[in-house]
């Protein structure tokens, strides 16, 4: 496969699948980036640690500050304590949040994912009555308005704005002349 094919599916693969936890799996949050492929993250248990990024998301996939993975912990690691298994996007936090296997810990970046706080408001109306175009009635109202507010045109006409000018514009055709 070449790189670009490997790119595509890898992106293709996280951005269409749900993750399904297994028991050893850790939900982490991204704190900063070390370099070399490895990222700081705190995890749900309230450890901070080092875990390294596998080959398979190198140069396919950014992290980004603040983003979730599931880590799976390496024994055998000193200074690195696990590897990055999944990259969660937020269509992932949302599924594994409604199965009940969200962490307590990070429930506060998760609800500021629903789609409820990204509208800006937590209760059952779906638009706020002053997004919503006028009802009919309103819209009677507004034209009885109107033509009680007419008045007579004559009188605020200044007899020296009558005269017409005559301007010239190249983008028009001019008068053959005699």
């Amino acid at each position: 496969m070449s790189s670009a094919t490997k790119k595509r599916y890898i992106t293709n693969k996280i951005g269409s699948e749900f993750y399904e936890l297994a028991e050893e799996d850790i939900i982490a949050q991204v704190r900063q980036t070390r370099g070399n492929n490895l990222h700081e993250v705190y995890d749900q248990n309230g450890d901070s640690y080092v875990v390294s990024m596998p080959t398979k998301f190198r140069k396919a996939v950014w992290l980004r500050r603040d983003q979730f993975v599931v880590v799976r912990p390496i024994a055998e690691g000193d200074k690195v304590k696990g590897e990055i298994e999944y990259i969660l996007d937020q269509e992932n936090v949302l599924y594994i949040r409604e199965l009940g296997k969200w962490p307590s810990c990070f429930e506060e970046q998760a609800l500021k994912m629903t789609r409820e706080s990204k509208r800006g408001n937590t209760n059952d109306q779906m638009i706020d009555d002053d997004m919503l175009p006028p009802s009919e009635s309103e819209e009677e109202d507004d034209e009885s308005d109107e033509e009680e507010e007419t008045y007579d045109e004559d009188e605020d006409v200044d007899d020296e704005d009558e005269e017409e000018f005559d301007t010239y514009n190249p983008n028009r055709m001019q008068a053959p002349s005699k």
